[in-house]
């Protein structure tokens, strides 16, 4: 029995892998989708649906008929019993185990500030991010010029990696654009939206050339960028950067994530994210029948001074290769090679037209890279129908600079109602 924890890229991709294979196979994920979280931000800035970015994972596995799923959230993992504990009391047994859990936001010790500057890491905080973006465009409009109205206008996201600089740039085209045509006393001059990074540039992942091309774009969308500064304090209605204090309703955080507690879980000392150190096939230090994937995992190539980051096909490419040494002890067989990540190379965008890409000795930027990223992100999504959807998504998007997305549901949808 091979017990998969986690439905994301790693523990689909070794799902897939293992199908029709002669071995048993249960997944295991506390949500009954997965997800395609490189682009939830579109859906918090109305350009996508939910539905675009996420499929069942027992539609996803359909064909594989050795792969049950369970919808369970995993607690634990007794080693010398061999089972994996669940929520609902369950116990279970597996010989192979592979834990793909993902990773959390981080807040550096500030976990109260949670409730203050969400992040983006499923469905429900897109929604809500959204909600929460829309609402402040709604509410002001409805405001008199004044600290009010700007408050609501002044949108702050803390963490200028990929996530941050992709988010900037889209919430700056909503409401320059999409949005601003759709209001009376909101113009699209009224948006002042922050990217802020402690460090000394953003995107510091990428080449320095190639980090100054995409703050250029950012300031030609009129996002203002903010280095060096930390944010030292937070508070309903306000951030503080260093000695600055800035008044604003939405603060999102991109800043840093933590891996899941599958360390604990195993009783292994993580790294100081929480990742797991595995060895060049992934395996745990001291067992060769666990294995540990994607953001929870802690692997430095030979000769790397750093570990593999968490993107989507380092995880897609561990979960293939995790199934493969499962499929050869099995079999009696030799193992094969140890893992070699094979780099499909680094984007992000900064909206219409403009983005960066690094490939090692091939770097594109603007249009050039923008297509290449969009292509790779179609390409990256699981199933036709939704590749086909966001294609088209985006190519209506493109012509007219509407986006579909921008309804307020859920409990925060409708506003009280007064007496009838």
């Amino acid at each position: 029995m091979v017990v998969i924890v986690g439905g994301g890229f790693a523990g689909i991709a070794a799902a897939r892998a293992l199908a029709g294979a002669p071995v048993d196979v249960l997944l295991i994920d506390r949500r009954n989708h997965s997800l395609f979280q490189p682009l939830l931000y579109q859906v918090a800035t109305s350009a996508l649906a939910p539905s675009q970015i996420a499929q069942p994972i027992r539609h996803l596995l359909r064909g594989a008929r050795n792969v049950r799923v369970h919808w369970d959230t995993v607690t634990g993992v007794d080693r010398t019993a061999r089972v994996v504990l669940t929520q609902s009391g369950n116990r279970l047994p597996f010989d192979y185990l592979i834990l793909a859990t993902g990773a959390a936001h981080s807040y550096f010790g500030r976990d109260d500030w949670a409730a203050h500057a969400p992040g983006l890491k499923s469905i429900e905080d897109a929604a809500a991010l959204r909600t929460r973006i829309l609402g402040a465009f709604e509410e002001a409009e409805m405001q008199p010029k004044g600290p009010r109205r700007d408050a609501l206008l002044e949108f702050v996201i803390v963490g200028a990696g990929p996530t941050g600089v992709e988010l900037a740039g889209a919430l700056a085209e909503l409401a320059r654009h999409s949005l601003a045509h759709d209001f009376r006393s909101v113009t699209p001059h009224c948006t002042r939206i922050k990217l802020v990074e402690a460090g000394p540039r953003i995107l510091p992942a990428f080449a320095e050339g190639l980090a100054a091309r995409a703050r250029k774009g950012l300031a030609k969308l009129g996002v203002e960028v903010l280095t060096d500064p930390r944010v030292t304090d937070m508070a309903p209605g306000r951030v503080r950067l260093g000695d600055r204090e800035v008044a604003t309703q939405t603060v999102v955080w991109a800043a840093g994530v933590q891996a899941s507690p599958a360390a604990q879980w195993l009783g292994i000392a993580g790294d100081r994210t929480g990742r797991v150190p595995v060895d060049a096939h992934l395996r745990i230090d001291g067992d060769a029948r666990i294995f540990v994937l994607g953001d929870t995992a802690a692997h430095t190539p030979r000769g790397a001074d750093r570990p593999l980051p968490g993107l989507a096909p380092v995880a897609k490419q561990m979960g293939t290769h995790a199934a493969r040494v499962i499929l050869a002890g099995t079999a009696g067989r030799r193992l094969p090679a140890p893992f070699r990540y094979r780099n499909w190379g680094s984007m992000a965008t900064v909206g219409r037209n403009r983005a960066i890409a690094d490939f090692g000795r091939l770097r594109l930027a603007g249009f050039p890279a923008w297509a290449v990223w969009s292509l790779v992100h179609v390409a990256l999504l699981d199933g036709t129908l939704s590749r086909a959807s966001v294609a088209l998504s985006w190519l209506w998007s493109y012509v007219t600079w509407e986006r579909g997305a921008r309804l307020i549901v859920g409990a925060a949808g409708a506003r009280p109602r007064g007496p009838t």
